[in-house]
């Protein structure tokens, strides 16, 4: 009999139900997390990384560096022909986490980062994309709010997508300093969305700004560790770029060292365009080396989905400048790409870098974006709020501990699929009363080319039932 999570198959409650109801207010959020009294004398929690001297001092600062479709073979420590030397230094000099998991597309990826919890619970099952009104509950304690509250300064430089309008930017999520944009994509010199929609902003202001958006979010971020940011107090730097996401626009700074290695146009633009993210992520490294907080800040990187195979073009969007591309992204060896529950569109590379305090290793066990925000909230000293269903798992990845095993569930509109342990269920349908399943046995068959329904049913029923499970939690609408 497959064990089964404490508590995993009971009744969801309301505050797990309901999109707003399960959330604690910002005017409530120091009253019940009690940080008020607390502060950072929490640091006493902090596992045997810390020694004495160390709690003495402030905690470590936190840079997230997001990028947008970048697939696993996207990169150059995976093999990849794309030239990426400073993500590559992240992954040699840190932990490489080689078995992590994101959601399938952009908004449902940076909804569990900063939630801890898969984003279907609040029925985000995609992109929010074109006049949606749909976003994160703005009373959704967030991973930035925790850090605030706990006495980080928060910033954000890049890509928001978790509300589109103005009252759902990230200045209402506890980012005390913004800059970026609010939509899922945009031309990257004029700024604007696919229908030209102002979308560019600062401090919760919109702006009109002159170059490449690579380089605006990476001087942002550079300027907030040079001179922005409060000498006093740890950061949390939030990096979400906006490439190699369509539409691609490149000098011949970055174009031209490919154009005899990569014949095709397109994954030119694609490699120009994560080569030019690259040097950007180097500049922002540079500025931590420069500043001497190399060493007491942690640097996290993570692709938001797998790659995209290509982009048709439109000729009602970008007023028909752009497009199409016919080869985008490469996550090969795995199945599939952006969009897709199978572990192409779902499994992507990323690496956590803390020098002196972090091994260079692989970390081969699984482990998913939601369980960021327990991670570090812990680590630092801080508690996670009780609705986040993220683990902390800072013990594994700094000392080796092994995990228990733990449902991974992913919620598209047309797939729901769901990890435990080494088998993966596939369910092709929008919900699971149509529709058809597949099973995998993800550590004989990572490349998922057999489906295994149809011969292993008990297996098959145990993740049906944990599948249903997960999927009664999700408050899932109409959209």
């Amino acid at each position: 009999m497959w064990p089964i999570p404490h508590g995993f198959l009971s009744k969801p409650t309301v505050d797990n139900m309901d999109p707003t109801a399960g959330n604690v207010s910002r005017r409530n959020f120091i009253n019940r997390t009690g940080y008020a009294a607390a502060g950072l004398s929490m640091m006493s929690h902090l596992g045997p990384l810390w020694s004495q001297t160390a709690r003495d001092k402030k905690p470590p600062n936190i840079l997230f560096l997001m990028a947008d479709d970048t697939g696993w073979n996207d990169v150059g420590y995976n093999g990849s022909e794309i030239r990426t030397p400073h993500i590559d230094g992240i992954a040699r000099d840190g932990v490489r986490l080689d078995q992590y998991y994101v959601y399938p597309t952009c908004s449902p990826s940076r909804v569990a980062l900063l939630s801890g919890r898969p984003p279907s619970r609040w029925g985000i099952l995609g992109p929010i994309a074109g006049k949606s009104t749909q976003a994160l509950p703005p009373d959704t304690t967030t991973l930035a709010d925790v850090l605030s509250e706990g006495g980080y300064q928060t910033a954000i430089t890049g890509k928001w997508h978790l509300g589109l309008l103005k009252e759902f930017g990230p200045w209402n999520y506890g980012f005390e300093s913004t800059y970026g944009y609010l939509h899922g994509q945009i031309d990257q010199y004029t700024h604007r969305y696919k229908y030209g929609d102002i979308t560019w902003h600062r401090e919760g202001e919109f702006v009109e700004e002159e170059g490449h958006a690579t380089d605006l979010i990476t001087d942002e971020a550079v300027q907030f560790i040079e001179s922005k940011r409060e000498r006093n107090r740890p950061f949390f730097l939030y990096v979400p770029f906006s490439v190699p996401h369509f539409p691609l626009q490149e000098p011949e700074k970055y174009t031209g060292p490919y154009e005899s290695s990569i014949p095709n146009e397109s994954r030119r633009l694609f490699a120009a365009s994560t080569t030019h993210m690259d040097d950007g992520i180097g500049k922002i490294l540079n500025a931590l080396e420069s500043q001497g907080i190399e060493d007491d800040t942690i640097v996290i990187f993570s692709s938001d989905n797998g790659g995209q195979e290509k982009w048709s073009g439109a000729p009602d969007q970008y007023e028909g400048r752009h497009g199409p591309n016919d080869v985008l992204g490469d996550n090969r060896p795995l199945r599939a790409w952006k969009g897709h529950v199978y572990e192409g569109g779902i499994r992507v590379p990323a690496a956590i870098r803390w020098p002196g305090k972090l091994k260079p290793a692989a970390f081969t066990q699984p482990m998913m974006i939601n369980d960021f925000f327990p991670t570090l909230a812990t680590l630092v000293g801080l508690r996670a709020p009780g609705s986040v269903e993220g683990q902390d798992v800072w013990p594994a990845i700094a000392s080796g501990d092994e995990l228990e095993d733990r449902p991974f569930y992913w919620r598209t509109g047309t797939q729901l699929a769901l990890r435990y342990g080494r088998w993966k269920i596939v369910h092709h349908g929008p919900d699971l009363t149509e529709g058809q399943d597949e099973l995998y046995d993800l550590v004989d068959d990572p490349h998922e080319q057999s489906d295994l329904a149809g011969s292993e049913t008990g297996h098959l029923r145990r993740m049906r039932a944990l599948l249903e499970a997960q999927a009664s939690a999700d408050h899932v609408t109409a959209r």
